[in-house]
């Protein structure tokens, strides 16, 4: 069958398992001192599947008006950014419930 989803078996135009994959994150928005204790926040638990971690990366960026890299899985952006960054997540769709503030 071409027209049903591979994981659910639902015909593909009504296949959730992208939106569910999506809310059934975890995700863990951080706080860490790097090199000569210069803060950064980092962003992780979010899985590569459902979100472009690249995109995500840049368009927080943008919003935070600062730098920062995606590391093996993890988005790192410079300086203390956590409240913009969970802002930014829930307008983004991701329930406040699923982001974790450390």
């Amino acid at each position: 069958m071409d027209g049903s989803c591979p994981v659910c078996g639902l015909p593909k135009n009504i296949c959730v398992c992208a939106t569910i994959s999506y809310e059934a994150q975890r995700i863990k928005v951080k706080l860490e001192t790097k090199k000569w204790n210069r803060p950064t926040t980092v962003i992780e638990g979010l899985t590569s599947s459902p979100i472009d971690l690249y995109q995500l990366a840049t368009d927080l960026k943008t919003k935070c008006a600062c730098g920062g890299a995606v590391k093996n899985g993890l988005i790192i952006l410079q300086g203390d950014q956590r409240e913009k960054v969970v802002k930014t997540l829930i307008e983004m769709g991701l329930s406040r419930e699923n982001i974790e503030v450390i």
